[in-house]
Parts: structure tokens; sequence; C-alpha cells
């Protein structure tokens, strides 16, 4: 008897005579085909055992011994066992022992099956071990295989880098080569000689080698210097032109992760927004502001049928429809609101305290406004004005009784208008300045217009009582006509009779201006940012821009940022109207400010924002909007030279350009407005540039390029204008006195016009006969009807009423002699010249043309 084991079908058997088998008795045996994935499949050997029913009443089966069979032996062999061909053995037969009936084994039967049992038990803990090893190699070819893709990523990226390198060298190479192309072509053309012989060859030849650029390397480093140093920037590789900056490893990872994200097909998490959209806005910057592509806003617009640009503007309903669209929040602001809580911020009650009154000196020109501010301030104001006329407003303040008063001092003349407007809108109380002797004058019904659309009271000043025909009575019953009611006439209105020279009554005008203060009871709020208006401005050479402003409410300290009209500034200086700089303009103050940009305008309005940032915005903003008035203003002069020449043909308007230079932006504004009064439809001065400050050389080269007068008022041009003014050949008036300029620029106007056409009719002669004369041609018989017919004179031939040729006399004669002029009743032939189409019965006119000069 001998045992054979097969590791393979894990089963035993044992030979050569007797088959034994674990299977146990009254158990079936077959073969099942198992499947598995990747189309695996397996037979196994499967045992069914045969139960056995017992009916009622049966004896219990005696109990077999237990026989052992192995699972793994059947179940997890990797070859599948075949089927025995022959029958299996009858079981022996039992033998009964004791009550129990056993089958009969032998020794080796017992000793083979447990030999068996224990092999099986081996074999599992065999195939565990086996499972675990290949488990872990199979991790570890995975990490392997990782580490290999990882490390063929890093080499491919170092790879591009150096391609790129290697291109960019290429490329620079090329460059210095075509920059050296042109030194090559001269060393190529140095020796004539050799150009023209043919070449020789052999070693005696000359060699002639293109000079190449040579391409300056960077010496190779050590390899652990390479590894150390890779992607990193530093200062020598930055400020190197040989070396080329590779790409950094943060963009190779960034490019890595792009690749990875459009192989995944990963889209980004949308972010909503809140949008800030203005009244017009570009596509681009709407797409910033959504954090959107522009593309796919270019996108969206061309599904709805428009082709747009991302460089195109759209308003502000278009750029909401979009951004809601795309799922955002929209929040609608205007340009404008960047001057939101600039101006009118409320006050508290509690907060306000009472201020001093601002008075302004209203009235007709020569009726005393500034004499009497000088008697008021005893300080020498009238003798600086040229001519005894302000031309200035004069901002000055005063103290009576503990209280302080603010004056303001008006022009008269008719070209300031608009300051006069101005001193009325910034003031409490208007004094209405009125002589004695000459009553009520143009310029005193317009101060009163302007203190009524101001609203402010009024205070009649009857100045010159003291000369010898003053007659205060006649003003006051004029100023009932212009609905001025003073009280000795049963009005509101207070009325004081001075007299500037002579100080008369001067404590009772400024009694009464204290008393209409209390009744007006004027407050204002000091502990806060100063408000107020520009009453004027200028240039001063040393100083800069300096402005007189009037401050309103808060109060003005150097350091405050400033914005007035299209101008802003650090306040530098404060000074009074006394000379002296004080640390702070509490309101009602009127003081110079020192420290702006630019030169504002008068009458513009002032605020104190807090910070540089806002400042500029600000004034952007405001000059913006000036520059879009000024195009909109001239855009119907813009266009080709083609039509700006038969424009001027048809209208015929004619220009006189000048440059205006004056000391002060009021004097300017005023001289402005004078020169637009004179024009007429034919011509116009045409201010080219108005200024404050003096007269410079850019002026004179402004005034050279454009053909234009230059005029200063009050102010000269330094000795740089003066030579380019002579070398250009252009003329510079000075004035002081605003008549003499209007009067000026008028007499200049005048001259511009073309003279007048003047027609005066001489007399009419009728035709009798037409006489047809050989190398003469038709002449026609007249008679002299009515006046007299002078050769040399224009004629119009007229036939039934109708003017049929108008032209000049060929000839004139008196039966044959040729004569100057014919008398009326007498007859003479007359022809035409270039003209014969003549017939009886019609009229000959005769007139004579005369130009007449015109004036505005």
């Amino acid at each position: 008897m001998s045992d054979t084991k097969s590791g393979d079908d894990n089963t035993l058997s044992v030979t050569p005579k007797k088959t034994l088998t674990l299977k146990r008795p009254g158990m079936e045996q077959g073969t099942v085909r198992q499947n598995f994935s990747h189309g695996r499949t397996k037979q196994v050997v499967v045992e069914t055992k045969k139960r056995k029913f017992s009916m009622p009443g049966d004896k219990p089966e005696p109990v077999a011994a237990p026989v052992f069979t192995p699972k793994p032996a059947v179940v997890a062999a990797p070859v599948v066992q075949e089927a025995p061909k022959a029958p299996p053995p009858p079981p022996p037969a039992p033998v009964e022992r004791g009550g129990m009936v056993l089958n009969e084994l032998s020794r080796s039967e017992m000793e083979a099956r447990r030999r068996a049992l224990e092999g099986s038990k081996v074999r599992e803990v065999e195939d565990r071990q086996r499972a675990a090893e290949d488990a872990k190699r199979r991790a570890e070819d995975e990490e392997r295989r990782k580490r290999e893709r990882d490390e063929s990523a890093r080499r491919q990226a170092e790879e591009e880098a150096r391609l790129q390198t290697e291109a960019e060298s290429r490329r620079r190479a090329e460059e210095e080569a075509r920059r050296r192309a042109p030194l090559t072509a001269e060393l190529a053309t140095v020796d004539d000689e050799e150009e023209v012989k043919p070449k020789r060859v052999g070693a005696g030849a000359p060699v002639r080698r293109p000079v190449t650029p040579e391409v300056a390397r960077p010496a190779k480093p050590t390899k652990s210097e390479e590894d150390r140093r890779r992607g990193k920037l530093t200062l020598n590789s930055a400020l190197s032109d040989e070396d080329a900056r590779a790409r950094s490893l943060s963009s190779m990872r960034r490019r890595q992760e792009k690749f990875k994200r459009a192989m995944h097909n990963e889209p980004r998490e949308k972010v909503m927004r809140e949008v800030i959209l203005p009244e017009t806005i570009t596509i681009q910057e709407l797409a910033q502001r959504m954090s959107e592509r522009a593309v796919d806003l270019v996108k969206f617009f061309m599904k709805q049928g428009q082709i747009l640009k991302p460089g195109d503007v759209i308003d502000a309903d278009t750029a909401e429809l979009v951004a809601t669209e795309f799922g955002h929040t929209v929040r609608r602001v205007a340009e404008s609101d960047i001057e939101e809580g600039l101006f009118n911020i409320a006050d508290n009650a509690e907060d306000l305290v009472t201020r001093p009154p601002v008075v302004t000196i209203m009235g007709h020109v020569d009726h005393g406004k500034t004499s009497l501010l000088d008697a008021i301030r005893n300080a020498n104001v009238v003798s600086g004005e040229a001519g005894g006329i302000t031309q200035h407003i004069g901002a000055y303040q005063v103290e009576k009784n503990g209280h302080k008063i603010t004056f303001i001092d008006t022009p008269g003349h008719a070209a300031f208008t608009a300051m006069r407007a101005r001193g009325a809108q910034a003031t409490d109380i208007a004094i209405l300045v009125v002589a004695a002797d000459d009553s009520v004058m143009p310029q005193t019904i317009e101060s009163i217009s302007h203190a009524k659309a101001a609203g402010v009271p009024i205070i009649v000043a009857i100045n010159k009582i003291d000369k010898h025909d003053a007659d205060p009575q006649k003003v006051r019953s004029e100023l009932l006509r212009h609905e001025v009611f003073v009280e000795s006439m049963g009005g509101e209105v207070l009325d004081v009779e001075v007299s500037a020279t002579k100080g008369t009554n001067l404590d009772k005008l400024l009694e009464a201006i204290l008393l209409q203060a209390e009744i007006l009871d004027l407050k204002a709020n000091p502990d806060r940012t100063a408000e107020g208006v520009v009453i004027e401005a200028q240039l001063d050479k040393g100083r800069g821009p300096v402005a007189t402003v009037l401050v309103q409410t808060g109060t003005l300290m150097p350091g405050d940022i400033l914005v007035a009209g299209n101008e802003w500034g650090r306040v530098r200086a404060l000074v009074n109207d006394r000379g002296t700089q004080i640390k702070e303009a509490p309101p009602a103050m009127p003081v110079e400010v020192l420290g702006l940009q630019g030169t504002p305008q008068a009458g513009d309005r002032f605020a104190v924002v807090n910070n540089e940032a806002r400042a500029r915005e600000i004034t952007e903003y405001r000059q913006r909007l000036a520059r879009e008035k000024a195009v909109a203003k001239h855009a119907g002069q813009r266009g080709s030279l083609e039509q700006m020449m038969s424009q001027l043909q048809t209208s015929g308007l004619k220009e006189f350009p000048l440059v205006i230079k004056g000391d002060v932006q009021g004097s300017i504004e005023a001289i402005n407005a004078a020169l637009d009064k004179l024009g007429t439809d034919e011509v116009r001065a045409r201010i080219v540039h108005a200024g404050a400050g003096a007269i410079t050389e850019s002026d004179v080269s402004l005034a050279e390029t454009s053909g234009a007068a230059i005029i200063g008022f009050n102010v000269r041009a330094n000795v740089q204008a003066r030579a380019a003014a002579v070398a250009a050949g252009i003329e510079i008036r000075y004035y002081s006195i605003i008549y003499n300029l209007v009067d000026d620029v008028k007499a200049a106007l005048s001259g511009l016009l073309s003279p007048e056409r003047r027609e005066t009719f001489i007399g009419n002669a009728q035709i009798l006969e037409i006489f047809d004369i050989t190398k003469v041609g038709k002449i026609a018989g007249c008679r002299v009807t009515e006046g007299k017919v002078e050769r040399g004179a224009g004629v119009r031939l007229i036939r039934d009423n109708v003017v049929i040729h108008e032209g000049t006399l060929k000839t004139l004669k008196r039966f044959k002699d040729e004569v100057s002029e014919v008398p009326g009743g007498q007859e003479c032939g007359m022809a035409f010249q270039n003209y014969e189409d003549m017939r009886v019965g019609d009229v000959i006119e005769c007139f004579r043309v005369e130009m007449v000069t015109r004036t505005l």
C-alpha cells in the first residue's frame, strides 16, 4: 500500500487496490462549474447528503461514527477534481458493540485520515501567507509605478523649461544677428578688389567667414547646485540678459491643476457678487466687477443678436439686465453721487451760535459805495482803484460796540452785473447806496432787483447829503416806483441819511445794521467742517492761486482739504482783510486762502472734505462735466476745412480773437460779459483764452498761433513775454479802466464790419427805337423821362416792371458826340456792355452805388 498526495488537487487517494476517500456514507458526489469575474470559471466537487425520513413508531437509528471532511480540500482546490469513474466500494458492514453501531476502520485508515487533516491545515496556513505576500507585492508595484509617473512628469516639465530657455536663447541670438547685420555688410564691402576678383581656392586663399553674433552662455553649475537652485529667481538671473527665466514650480503646478480640471471638466464654484453700476460702463469693466470672463458677456450679447466688443460702452439698464442674468445683485449709482454730503449738512439746534451779519454795499457807479465803506473802516480803499471805480469785490470786517459786521463791496458799473448778483446771494443784508443829488439810476434799479431775488432785507443809505443840490426826499419818492417803501413813507425799509466825506450819521447806519441782524437772528455752527462761497480769486505771482472766500458755516483752519468749484487744495495759510495770518476763520468771516491747486471761479461754493482722494474724485468729476459742456457748446463749430470755409462764406461772421489776462477772476468775468454784448450777426469778439495772472510767454505763443491781440487788465507782461511779442509782431494793450477797454474793442469790431452798400437813384430813360449799326451792334434811341443819365453809372433794363439785365453802359451819345451825362427831356443813344437784347418800350434805370462805413 502506498500513499500519494497531490498538492494541486488538495485530495488524498490510496493506491493501488483500494481507493480511500473522505466521503461520508450516504452522500452523493457531483461537480458544479463556478463563474468568477473577468470571464474566469472553475469546476468544483460537491457532495449531497441523502436525508432519511422515518415513520412514527420506528426505532431510532444507531449513531454513526463522525466522518471528517476538510472543506479546503474540496472547495479551495485550484485544479478541478475529476469525478471517479468506478463506483465507490460498498461501506463495511456495521458491527454492534455495546449498543453502538460503528464503522470498522483499521489503524492505517485512521492514520491516513489524521495525516490528511493535518496536511489540509498546513496548506490553509500556506495559502493565507501566499495571499498576504501577493497583496503586499501588488501594493509595492503600485507605489513603484506612481513614483515612475511622478518622475516622468517632473522630467517632462524640466524638458519643457529647457526647450523654452533654448528657444529664448535662439531668439535673442537671431535678434543680435539682425542688429549686427549692417555691421557685417560694412565689413564685407571694405575690400572692393576682393569682391571683384574670383575667389581663390587653396591654402593661400583668404577665408572670409560670416560674422555671427556670439551668444554668451552662463557657466553650467554643478549638479548639486542645479538641484538646489532650480526654479528660484535670483537678482543676478533677473538682471542678466543672457539667462532666460524658466517657469517656476508654482507655475507648473498651476498648469497641471488646470490640465486636471480640463480633463475632469470640473466647473469652478460660482461666486455671487453685488455689482455697483454707474450710469455708463464698458463690457470689460462689467466683467471684472462680476468676476466673469469678458468673452462670456460677448457671447451673451451675440445670443441676443448684438455684436459688441469688450471695450464698448453700455448703459446702466443694459448692464443691470446682464448682471441679473448672470445671477448677481445690482446696486445702481450715479456719478453725481460723489457730491452727496458735501453741502447743506443739517445742524442740531443746540450747536448753533450767533454769528456776525454779512452786509453787501450795492448801488450805482460813483454814488459813494466804496467811500462809505472807507469811512466805516477808517482806511483809504478808494484811492487804490483806478479812476475811483471799484472793479473788484472787496470783503472787510469791522467791529461796532463789541459786535462784528462783515462788509462786501460790489462794483456799480454795468459790466459787473454778475458780481453784484453774486454779492447779493452771499449776504444777509443789502445796503442800497443812493446819491442824494443823482437819485435813482439804472444800476440802482438793478441792485434792487438782485437784492429782491436773493430775498435779503434792504437798508437805504442816502449819501452825499452834504451837497447843496441834495434832495433826500426825491430819492425816497423815486424808490416807491420800484417797490422800496422806506419807514418815513410808511414802509418797513430802514433809511439813513449819511455823508461819507463828512462822516455824518455813520453810527446810525451801523446801529440800523445791528438792529436788522438782531431781527434776523443769524446763527451758525462753528464746530463742524467749513462751507462757504468764493467771493474773488486771482493768481498772485509770489503766492500762487489766492481765493477770497466767505465762511458761511463751520470753522476753516490751516491744513483743511478744500474743494472749490473745479479746484482743490490743502489750506496753507489764512489771511484776513488786514493782511495778517490767522489760525482759524469762524462763520461770516472773509479770508484769503492760499494753497489751492488752481484758480477757482468767482461765485463757486467751497467745502472741506475728509481726505485728498475724495477731493480729487470730486474735482475730476466736475472738470469732466465742464469739458463735456464745452465740447457740446462747440460741437456745431467742428467739421472739415471745407465745411468751415463754406460756413464762413454763407454766414459772413467775422471774429476778432483776443487773449485776455486780468488781475482777478471777477474782472475777467465782467470783461467777458461786456464783450459778449458787443457782438452782432456779422462781427464778434472771440476770446481765445482768459485767465488771472500776468502775461506770460505762453500767452504770446497762443496769440501768435491764433492771430489774436493781447489785452492786459491791471497786469503787465514779463521780460520774456515782451521780447516774444516784439519778435512776433503782436500788440499788447494795457488797461486799468473797463470803460476804455470796451471802447477800444468796439472800435476794432467796427473796423471789421463790411461797408454798407448804399444805392442812389439818378434817372430813367425810355427806349423809342432800336438801331442796328455795322461793327458797333445795337444802339437804343432813348428819351430821358426822369432825372438824368450819367456815363459810368450802373444801369438796369426793365421790361414790364421786371429787371431783365443789370450792368454798365458801353456808350452814351448825344447826336454823334460822346457825352458824360444827358439831362431829362432830351434824347440820346445808349448801348449796354455785352448785352443787346433790347426792345422798344423798355425802360433803362440809371443809379449810383456808394459804400458807407458802419459802426457798432
